[in-house]
């Protein structure tokens, strides 16, 4: 999987990731405003490493009643439960959900190191005309933090079957950061069950971006004595990065690096993430996570996924990310040509910070999807967007 980027949650600007693709633009602050973009550039996405991040997270009892409450924003917001919402087992592993509303389903996907609680500002609107789920991927949030090799495959089969054995009929996928590769992914493997694919800010490659290593050439050496030393001291920096990460200081200097507007860096927020990392498992899962899963992403590439796709494609791109700049999705845009753009003045987690705006283009989007049939076309004529001015704010 290319370089997955990391979920605003988590991960510090200035360490590199494998799992980044960020380009260099402003991250000042500045007046949220929306434009669509309807023209198609070439570019070279450029690769940054990665070292911080992935906090993963606590299980939890399950309560399946939600409660919604007002924000400070004056959008309805998630009710926060510490003991979580709903559970479902999946291969032995426990599994955390929210669903709520009624009509065609969407499932929400977060990114690395957040939780269904990300999505805090958009399930209750999205819940007014359709029925949103919101799952933890395993390893992260309310879900079990599970001791197994980590690949972006694990979270796919996830998907897959809480697609059929959950929401149990055709749906729309929705990821942000790592959760839009997943969504991606899962679309390629069951296009039968996904209606569409929003991306915000979404992680990836090109493969053109990706040098391949002949790791057959590893000398005896290498394998037995200068890979464990690297092992070992990885383990050792690894363990202190995670102490570091999972300071609700730390989590709240990361947040507002990648939040144009940093009004809704709150309590609420940062409880989402600091929780999980109580799980006793949670720091091997890092260590699992920042190390063999990221050194094995370099044979699922965007191209490749993409060219695999057959559902309408829609981008929600907050385009002053510093991880993950404008210039990704206009080249998913010309590379997939049934796609939509909106592009905010927001950082990597839109849906967080501009959720009124979000839940506007995406419920737009939607509306053209739930009275036609299953999209097999990916030559076929994209959405076309609203105006800007209509999602304005003030």
């Amino acid at each position: 999987m290319e370089s997955m980027s990391t979920s605003c949650a988590t991960l510090p600007h200035h360490l590199s990731s494998e799992f980044l693709n960020p380009n260099n633009g402003n991250s000042f602050i500045a007046p949220i405003k929306l434009r669509v973009n309807h023209y198609k550039s070439k570019c070279e996405l450029n690769r940054r490493a990665f070292t911080f991040k992935g906090i993963v997270a606590a299980g939890a009892s399950a309560i399946a009643t939600s409660v919604l409450t007002d924000s400070s924003q004056g959008l309805e917001r998630l009710l926060f439960k510490p003991e979580g919402y709903n559970y479902w087992t999946w291969q032995g592993r426990r599994i955390h959900y929210v669903v709520e509303g009624k009509g065609m389903p969407i499932v929400l996907i977060h990114g690395f190191g957040a939780s269904a609680f990300h999505w805090r500002y958009n399930i209750p609107e999205l819940a007014k005309k359709y029925k949103v789920y919101a799952l933890d991927l395993l390893g992260f949030g309310w879900s079990e933090k599970a001791l197994i090799e980590y690949d972006a495959l694990v979270w796919r089969d996830q998907v897959v079957d809480f697609l059929k054995e959950i929401v149990k009929e055709p749906a729309i996928l929705v990821g942000n950061s790592l959760g839009g590769f997943t969504a991606l992914v899962v679309a390629a493997a069951l296009p039968e069950k996904v209606r569409g694919v929003t991306l915000l800010n979404s992680a990836g490659q090109f493969g053109d971006a990706i040098t391949e290593k002949n790791e057959s050439e590893e000398t005896a050496l290498q394998k037995f004595i200068l890979k464990p030393l690297k092992e070992a001291f990885q383990r050792i920096v690894l363990g202190f990065l995670f102490w570091q990460a999972k300071q609700p200081s730390r989590i709240k200097s990361v947040l507002n690096s990648v939040y144009i507007n940093a009004s809704n860096v709150d309590d609420y927020l940062i409880d989402s993430i600091t929780r999980p990392a109580a799980d006793p498992n949670a720091g091997e899962v890092y260590y699992r996570l920042m190390t063999r899963f990221m050194s094995n992403q370099r044979k699922y590439t965007l191209d490749n996924v993409l060219s695999q796709l057959s559902c309408p494609l829609l981008l929600l791109w907050g385009d002053l990310d510093p991880w993950v700049g404008p210039a990704k999705a206009l080249r998913i845009k010309e590379f997939y040509t049934n796609t939509s753009l909106v592009n905010f003045k927001a950082g990597h987690c839109p849906h967080d910070e501009v959720p009124e705006l979000v839940n506007k283009a995406l419920m737009d989007w939607l509306s053209t999807l739930t009275s036609t049939p299953l999209e097999t076309d990916k030559t076929a004529t994209p959405y076309k967007v609203t105006p800007p001015h209509l999602y304005m704010s003030n």
